[in-house]
């Protein structure tokens, strides 16, 4: 399969973390950069906080015990992990999983936005409060969850219209019944939304 423009991109960003020592603290004490996965053509992005233990060992975002259940939710609308493109803010793990400082998420946030800029995306469905924060930092989660938003993402020359879609993140929900049933029924909008954005997006009735 030839090698496209987007991935060789997305290269170059994965490349300049490194050359760029981003977060050199936590990244001397991880295994290697989880960067991304899935299709660089998807119009959907899926960002989380940052990689865990087994991302950490395996250099992928979201195969532990909340990827599983993240495949889950992606069947249950249709979608396999093929079909959408998944990363995290932090692109290194944490010590022990703790939470991403928020020096932290400031030095990876110009990378992840490099990452949007490459995809184009029309939806970034953002799991979890750090992420959505990202994008919105007056957000809480608890209240806005499951309720698309629209934005304007503005990079240095150009800008890209996206649905910001807050879910609360997986490793969250997984042993929470209530908070796990909320996530699952937030998921199921997916497909309407998918739908709505194949529409122009400035018609959009969120």
């Amino acid at each position: 399969m030839a090698y496209s423009t987007k991935e060789k991109q997305l290269d170059q960003v994965k490349q300049s973390i490194i050359a760029d020592n981003v977060c050199e603290s936590i990244a001397s004490q991880a295994t290697q950069l989880v960067f991304g996965d899935g299709d660089v053509n998807s119009s959907i992005v899926f960002v989380g906080e940052a990689p865990g233990k087994k991302e950490d060992e395996l250099g992928l975002p979201f195969v532990g015990a909340a990827g599983k259940f993240l495949n889950e939710m992606l069947e249950m609308i249709g979608l396999g992990r093929s079909d959408v493109y998944i990363t995290n803010i932090v692109k290194y793990r944490p010590p022990n999983n703790r939470d991403p400082l928020p020096q932290e998420k400031k030095s990876f946030l110009p990378y992840l936005q490099r990452q949007l800029e490459i995809i184009q995306p029309k939806i970034v469905v953002a799991l979890g409060r750090h992420a959505a924060n990202c994008f919105l930092p007056e957000l809480r989660i608890s209240q806005e969850h499951g309720q698309p938003k629209r934005l304007k993402l503005k990079f240095s020359d150009n800008e890209l219209t996206i649905i910001l879609l807050p879910l609360y993140h997986p490793a969250a929900a997984l042993y929470n019944g209530s908070m796990r049933q909320t996530l699952i029924d937030d998921f199921a909008r997916i497909p309407e939304i998918i739908k709505q954005s194949n529409n122009n997006l400035e018609q959009l009735t969120l």
